[in-house]
């Protein structure tokens, strides 16, 4: 088995490893639910979202005002300041700022690339990856050997020296979640450097993580794995039509010679910071649910979709809560967590100190899919508690969310994993997000206000209901 992970992997791991509570709790089990007034309080939370619902705007002037959020950044500097500020707005009983250090990747200059078919020069779009070393200053110019997974990568030996390898797998869109097909393929981009780097590589370019045809780059973090550094190689994704354009002339041309530069560079980690706001629990405010996403976005978009979304409407769980006059008997805590994209640092400090506190976490919420249609949540947690959430599918299926099904939850959730946490992820329609995922196309311009209220309100239903029945009120012993 290799020794580097896809954040794919990696956040799977996570999921199923994990386990930050010393404290327990027996939870109860029962599809016993006041069915009219349930339905009733969730109507009234989807009326409020669609009428005077506030994500959209906090999502606009976080991406117009504020724009990419790279963990180092002065974007995210920015977005810390502007999320601390906003939670205090919406008024939450608390908030406060859980400092991290995390990684500091700048792009540099503009990237650059091409290579000559029939005489002609061809220009390709392409960015670096997050992670990867620049080329020298004159760029890289080598003959293309092309693959189209890792293991086929594997079995390149001696083949490899001196060649840009070229990663051209492409999602499987026979698969009707395009998440199953990103995560099928997604492990070229991290791991394609250190596969073929200890081969003699002058580099990598990859097909880039989308399931369409087109011409923007997509970036995405890659990893060197345990290679020295005298074996790292600079690594970029090209567009998909680009790639196609790139496969279809090797095969005419095999011998063609591809050229690119970057000027990609890691600097010193730098500090930054979660930001944390709680609604105390009128019953048990010593157990807490969390809802979050992630605050930091890639740098060639404005991070709308991913996760812009995600981090307005886990504050617009709370605001709803508030605007209904809904009194949560946990404590309800909204975590914006800095570094998924490029070290999961902020949600591994989350855990951390929940750990050394001796924090009950009884579930947690994430939204880190995109801001379409809802469909529905998937739902990380020990059999009963899976079964009790499946039971409110009557009440929750008329709002579109029929997709109730046992899966992952979401990265910066996954550390928090225990068999006493329920852990649930946010499920929206996955047909159009890797149009835009880490690509310069994320922008606020592509998020639908309804479909982003619809989830709003998707998210805080749920709440409503674990927050409601996933637990008794029994003393919890440790």
């Amino acid at each position: 088995m290799t020794k580097f992970y896809t954040p794919l992997i990696i956040a799977i791991f996570l999921l199923f490893s994990c386990s930050t509570e010393k404290k327990t709790a027996t939870p109860i089990v029962t599809t016993s639910i006041d069915y009219k007034k349930d339905s009733t309080q969730i109507k009234h939370i989807f009326n409020t979202a669609l009428t005077k619902g506030k994500s959209y705007e906090w999502l606009r002037d976080l991406t117009t005002n504020i724009g990419s959020r790279l963990s180092g950044s002065e974007g995210a500097a920015k977005s810390v300041i502007w999320s601390e500020k906003l939670m205090k707005e919406v008024g939450l009983d608390s908030v406060w700022l859980q400092p991290v250090m995390v990684p500091h990747w700048v792009r540099g200059e503009k990237e650059v690339a091409n290579y000559t078919f029939n005489g002609e020069k061809i220009n390709v779009p392409v960015c670096a990856l997050g992670g990867s070393i620049a080329t020298p200053k004159e760029g890289i110019t080598a003959e293309i050997i092309e693959v189209k997974s890792l293991e086929e990568a594997k079995s390149l030996g001696e083949k490899a020296k001196d060649k840009i390898v070229f990663f051209n797998g492409a999602f499987d869109n026979t698969l009707i979640n395009t998440f199953r097909a990103y995560g099928g393929c997604v492990g070229q981009r991290y791991g394609g450097a250190a596969t073929v780097g200890k081969f003699g590589a002058k580099a990598v370019i990859v097909r880039s993580m989308t399931n369409g045809i087109d011409d923007y780059p997509h970036t995405g973090s890659m990893g060197y794995g345990d290679i020295p550094k005298s074996e790292y190689i600079p690594t970029a994704a090209i567009s998909s039509r680009a790639a196609e354009n790139l496969s279809k002339h090797l095969k005419e041309s095999p011998n063609l010679k591809f050229f690119f530069k970057q000027s990609c560079k890691t600097l010193p980690d730098a500090p930054s910071h979660n930001v944390v706001g709680e609604i105390k629990g009128s019953e048990n405010p010593d157990k807490i649910l969390v809802i979050g996403g992630h605050l930091d976005s890639w740098d060639l978009g404005d991070g709308a979709h991913d996760d812009g979304t995600g981090i307005v409407q886990s504050l617009e769980v709370a605001y709803l809560l508030k605007k209904n006059n809904i009194k949560p008997k946990n404590t309800i805590r909204i975590v914006f967590f800095m570094n998924e994209e490029n070290g999961l640092r902020g949600a591994t400090e989350y855990a951390r100190l929940a750990k050394k506190h001796g924090e009950l976490h009884i579930g947690a919420l994430e939204s880190d899919a995109g801001g379409h249609t809802p469909r529905g949540f998937s739902i990380d947690a020990n059999e009963k508690n899976r079964k009790l959430l499946q039971s409110w599918k009557k009440l929750l299926a008329p709002y579109g969310l029929h997709d109730i099904t046992a899966g992952g939850s979401g990265a910066d959730i996954g550390p928090l994993k225990d068999d006493h946490v329920t852990l649930v992820g946010y499920r929206p329609d996955s047909q159009r997000y890797f149009d835009y995922h880490h690509a310069a196309t994320d922008t606020f311009d592509k998020v639908n206000k309804r479909e982003l209220e619809l989830g709003s309100a998707s998210m805080t239903s749920i709440v409503y209901l674990m927050d409601k029945y996933l637990y008794n009120n029994e003393t919890l012993k440790p």
